[in-house]
């Protein structure tokens, strides 16, 4: 990433602070001063009443803040007859003007006045952080989904994959960069400072993060990666403290182990699929000798589906005493006496469940299926921590990356709703269910 000097970043800081610095004897309400800052055609000055806002926002009580956005909502919304008549215009004269008025029509005002907010320097991680607050709200007011419409439309634009700067994360990294590593991990939680060090120091670890440029000490999402000799089949032995580390020029196979999100104000906007193929890249292109690149992921909502086929299985006595045993299954002992028991249902999971849109019901299978990974294997006991056996009975999934063929499965999927998955995985669905459910899955 290209710094600027010492000295220009000095003075730029003192410029910005200059300019953005709210006006003290400002008292008017944040409704004023939104209509102002709409209204102003002095940059200068409308950066100086942007800033105001923002600040007076922050400072403002949870109840006043839900009073900004209800503003937002009510007086910024869509003029729906003027977009009526510029539309009518356009249908009779389809010339640059009459589009130009209908494209100005069609945009509720409230997204000018955040980009006018976003003028003020380090503006755009103070919007996330108001996005944030909006989609708490959002529950109880579901109304202003308006307003989040246009937060997710801008944001979309302003954290493009252009944008985005891909960085490598290491023991070297600055502290406060590193400190947000450890609160934002969303997988496997980092417990210190000496567990952070056994995931980034060794030869065969790494970590990347993307950043924005106009918020560059916050990782918008991260990848934590091992470089091992065979397809991880247990994050307990991967994160080891006795783990021994291996040459990079030993490992063939670099496993993705935990993706984290870190800015909940950025939800709805894709980094992930990005970063996975970019991190795949670049290591295939430093590494030559990696030929496989796996996710060991977790199946966070398969105990919740397994809960609901013992209460909706139709009659199938033996697909509920399955179910039941694996639920009631205490200790990874108990679990290891149903192996395959829960492997061919998490099988069934992961290929066959659906949501109503016909997507897979596992948000993570969604996530990885959609970017074009085939589904590889299916692990037992491969997460033993008390939150995996909780949310998953200790199954994992390894979902491959294949570059050459990522493309392809990713139209496969969106276009015909076909999952590709290896034939051992195929397989553990057991003859009979596999022909019940043979459409809209492919073998690899």
């Amino acid at each position: 990433m290209i710094r600027t000097s010492f000295l220009q970043d000095l003075l730029a800081t003192i410029f910005e602070r200059s300019v953005d610095r709210p006006p003290s004897h400002d008292r008017r309400s944040l409704a004023e001063m939104c209509k102002a800052l709409l209204s102003e055609r002095g940059e200068a000055s409308g950066t100086l009443i942007a800033a105001a806002i923002l600040g007076r926002y922050e400072a403002a009580s949870a109840q006043e803040k839900q009073g900004f956005f209800q503003l937002l909502e009510r007086a910024y919304d869509l003029d729906c007859e003027s977009l009526i008549g510029a539309a009518e215009t356009y249908r009779r004269n389809r010339d640059f003007n009459t589009l130009s008025e209908l494209l100005r029509a069609a945009e509720p005002p409230r997204q000018e006045l955040l980009r006018r907010l976003n003028r003020v320097a380090g503006a755009t991680g103070r919007l996330v952080k108001m996005r944030e607050d909006l989609l708490a709200m959002i529950g109880d007011e579901p109304s202003l989904r308006c307003v989040d419409l246009d937060f997710q439309h801008l944001f979309s634009s302003w954290f493009n994959r252009g944008f985005l700067v891909l960085r490598r994360i290491d023991w070297a990294t600055p502290a406060n960069i590193l400190e947000k590593i450890i609160a934002y991990e969303a997988v496997h939680r980092i417990s210190d400072w000496d567990d952070l060090r056994r995931r980034l120091e060794p030869p065969d670890r790494r970590c990347f993060a993307f950043f924005h440029p106009a918020m560059p000490d916050e990782p918008l999402i991260f990848v934590e990666v091992a470089l091992t000799t065979e397809i991880a089949a247990s994050v307990q032995q991967l994160l080891s403290r006795d783990h021994a580390a291996i040459r990079e020029a030993e490992a063939n196979t670099a496993v993705f182990y935990s993706i984290s999100n870190c800015q909940r104000g950025l939800a709805g906007v894709s980094f992930g699929n990005f970063l996975i193929k970019q991190v795949a890249t670049d290591l295939s292109q430093s590494l030559p000798n990696l030929k496989s690149f796996t996710t060991l992921s977790p199946v966070p909502g398969f105990a919740r589906w397994l809960s609901s086929q013992v209460t909706e299985a139709n009659g199938d006595v033996e697909r509920v005493k399955s179910a039941s045993r694996i639920l009631e299954a205490s200790s990874p002992d108990d679990l290891e006496q149903v192996r395959s028991e829960t492997l061919r249902l998490a099988a069934e999971y992961v290929l066959h469940a659906k949501r109503s849109d016909g997507l897979p019901l596992d948000p993570v299978a969604r996530f990885h299926l959609g970017n074009g990974a085939r589904v590889e294997r299916i692990q037992a006991l491969a997460d033993t921590s008390s939150k995996g056996l909780a949310e998953g009975r200790g199954v994992m999934v390894n979902y491959s990356y294949d570059l050459n063929s990522v493309e392809a499965n990713h139209e496969a999927y969106i276009h015909h709703g076909e999952i590709i998955a290896a034939r051992s995985v195929r397989a553990l669905l057991g003859a009979a269910l596999a022909q019940h459910h043979a459409r809209g899955t492919q073998n690899a």
